[in-house]
């Protein structure tokens, strides 16, 4: 069996010519990919600029490096890992302080168990912590005793 070497030729030509054209596409999608990746990942323009010339430059090997040097979260996840820390922060703030020690007390005491400073009262009717400051219960709607209430305070008129 002969080959036609004009056959053969073509042939070759045509595995390079695809062959070529398969590695430009990978070079251009890597180059892609990455000015995508980085923008994502960093606000710096030159750094964006170093690591597509790095894949544009290297190719296979430029992307390696790029995978290496990379910063490990995108904007997007460092966001969010900050606004997680910043929730938690607040959630340690919002916890009540005795306004005499300072120290951190919960919702349900009546007084600190460091300095004993009086923190709340309960209602005489159905027991529930009131503030201090409170003349008349949430939860029930009795007045608090020894409490001036202001329909009493207020001086009636006699025409």
């Amino acid at each position: 069996m002969n080959l036609d070497p004009t056959f053969s030729n073509s042939l070759i030509l045509l595995v390079v010519a695809f062959g070529g054209a398969f590695l430009a596409a990978l070079w251009l999608s890597l180059v892609v990919w990455t000015w995508r990746d980085i923008r994502s990942r960093a606000r710096d323009p030159l750094s964006q600029i170093l690591a597509v010339a790095v894949v544009a430059v290297l190719n296979l090997p430029g992307v390696l490096v790029y995978l290496i040097l990379r910063p490990q979260r995108t904007l997007e996840e460092e966001y969010q890992r900050t606004l997680e820390e910043e929730a938690l922060l607040a959630s340690i703030e919002d916890q009540a302080l005795c306004p005499g020690c300072e120290r951190r007390v919960r919702e349900d005491w009546q007084a600190c168990p460091s300095c004993h400073t009086k923190l709340r009262k309960s209602c005489q009717s159905c027991n529930k912590l009131m503030e201090l400051s409170w003349n008349l219960c949430p939860f029930c709607g009795t007045p608090v005793e020894g409490v001036r209430r202001e329909e009493d305070a207020l001086p009636s008129s006699v025409d």
